[in-house]
């Protein structure tokens, strides 16, 4: 898939500096329909959907608010903490509004693996399939999230 004009708009603004002081990319030099064509690819080969993977953020982040910023037991299997902080963040992507600076946090005790993620991400991922650029400081593996989360396979 070829990179448009307006890809090459919002990938500029994903830069340093621009929005987020880190900005979205790291150190990846790649276009960003590529960034996003190659996490589809381990998506799709997993049997799973970005809006599956945000469905399942969105879950934690919802059962984590009861918490007030401590960490909350799930199911015995699951702690989660949502915390926020000041601020507001627009989308590089665009869109209708802004994203506020929640960081959620969600361990597998089963796993011993962790997770953060904060709303932006879940836009990211369930509007246009973004996990941020590799070397990129706040970057979610596909896959990572998909194991931590125990996100199911997609229904056919």
């Amino acid at each position: 898939m070829k990179q448009t004009p307006e890809f090459d708009r919002i990938q500029q603004q994903m830069q340093p500096g621009i929005i987020a002081l880190d900005g979205f990319l790291g150190d990846d030099k790649r276009k960003l329909i590529d960034i996003i064509a190659s996490d589809n690819t381990i998506v799709r080969k997993h049997n799973r959907t970005h809006e599956d993977i945000a469905a399942k953020m969105i879950h934690f982040k919802e059962c984590g608010l009861a918490g007030l910023g401590e960490f909350i037991t799930l199911d015995e299997h699951f702690e989660v903490k949502v915390e926020s902080v000041r601020g507001l963040l627009p989308s590089p992507f665009g869109g209708p509004g802004m994203y506020g600076k929640i960081n959620t946090t969600v361990v597998n005790k089963t796993l011993g693996r962790q997770v953060v993620y904060t709303d932006l991400h879940i836009h990211f991922i369930a509007d246009h399939g973004f996990y941020e650029g590799k070397g990129s400081p706040f970057r979610l593996e596909p896959l990572d999230l998909i194991e931590i989360l125990e996100v199911p396979e997609a229904e056919e």
